[in-house]
C-alpha cells in the first residue's frame, strides 16, 4: 500500500478512499486539516497512479487488496475509513468482510446502489450507466470531463468545484483505462442494500442536497438502514461536499471521529 505524502499526524488512523476516476490528491486540503488531529492516510485504487493489479478487479478484490496491505503495515491496528462515492462502497464492504479491522465509517456521497433495481428507484437507470460506459470506451478523456461536470452540478460553488476536479483529473497521476473500466463495472453491479443492517460500526453519512449521482433519498436510506449511523445533509452541496463545503465536512468529521 502506497500511503503517499498525505499520510501524517498523530493517532488514531484514518484512511481516505477516493471515488471513481480520481486519485487520492483529491483529498489534499481535507487531509492537511484532519492530519492536525489524526494520522491520515490517502491511498489510490490499484491502477491509479501505480502499477498494482488486482484479480479479480471487483469490489471484494479491492477490499482484500486494501485490507491485506493495511494489515501487513499496521498489524492488529483498527482504523476509521472515509470513503467517497465508489470509495464509500469499498468502505462499507470492508466493514462487512473484515469488521474487526474497522472502528468507524465516514461515507461521503455514498449509495448502496448507483443504479436502479427492483425496489430501488433512488439512482440512475442502468441504461444510463451502460451508455456512459460505452462512451468511456470510445472517448475516455471527454467522458471523464463529462463525469466531473456531473459531480459539480448543482453545487452553489459549481465553478470552483469544477476547477478543483479538473485540476486533479489532469495532473500527472492518471489512472489506466482498464482500472477505470472495471471500476464502472463495480458501480453497475454492486448492490449492498441487504448487507447494511449487518454493518454495526458507528457511521457518519455525509450527503449533498443537490447530488445527482448519489441522490439525497439514497443517503437517507443508507443512514436509516445502518444500525448506528447519523446523517449530515449539506444544503448547496453536490457530489463533492468536501470540495464545496470543506469546513463543514471537516468540522463534522472531527466531532464524529473524536466521539
Amino acid at each position: 500500500m502506497n500511503l503517499h505524502p498525505e499520510s501524517s499526524g498523530a493517532s488514531p488512523p484514518l484512511l481516505l478512499i477516493p471515488g471513481w476516476g480520481m486519485h487520492c490528491g483529491i483529498w489534499e486540503r481535507m487531509a492537511e486539516q484532519l492530519a492536525l488531529r489524526f494520522r491520515v492516510h490517502c491511498v489510490d485504487f490499484p491502477g491509479y497512479s501505480n502499477d498494482h493489479v488486482v484479480c479479480p478487479y471487483d469490489l471484494d478484490g479491492l477490499v482484500h487488496w486494501f485490507s491485506d496491505r493495511w494489515d501487513s503495515e499496521y498489524p492488529g491496528e483498527p482504523l476509521a475509513l472515509c470513503g467517497w462515492s465508489l470509495g464509500g462502497l469499498v468502505a462499507l464492504r470492508w466493514a462487512h468482510l473484515v469488521p474487526h479491522q474497522v472502528n468507524k465509517l465516514v461515507l461521503i456521497a455514498t449509495t448502496p446502489s448507483f443504479v436502479q433495481r427492483r425496489g430501488w428507484e433512488y439512482a440512475m437507470p442502468v441504461a444510463t450507466l451502460d451508455e456512459f460506459s460505452v462512451s468511456f470506451l470510445e472517448n475516455p478523456e471527454q467522458t471523464l470531463k463529462r463525469f466531473i461536470a456531473m459531480q459539480a452540478l448543482g453545487s452553489e460553488n459549481e465553478r470552483r468545484v469544477l476547477k478543483d476536479l479538473r485540476d486533479h483529473l489532469c495532473d500527472s497521476r492518471q489512472p489506466n483505462i482498464a482500472a477505470l473500466r472495471e471500476g464502472l463495472s463495480i458501480l453497475r453491479d454492486t448492490d449492498l442494500r441487504m448487507l447494511l443492517p449487518q454493518i454495526t460500526h458507528s457511521s457518519l453519512v455525509i450527503a449533498g442536497e443537490s447530488d445527482v449521482l448519489a441522490v439525497p433519498a439514497a443517503s437517507v436510506f443508507l443512514a436509516q438502514q445502518l444500525p448506528n449511523a447519523q446523517l449530515f445533509n449539506i444544503d448547496g452541496a453536490s457530489h463533492v461536499p468536501f470540495l464545496s463545503h470543506p469546513d463543514s465536512v471537516i468540522q463534522r468529521m472531527e466531532v464524529f471521529l473524536n466521539g
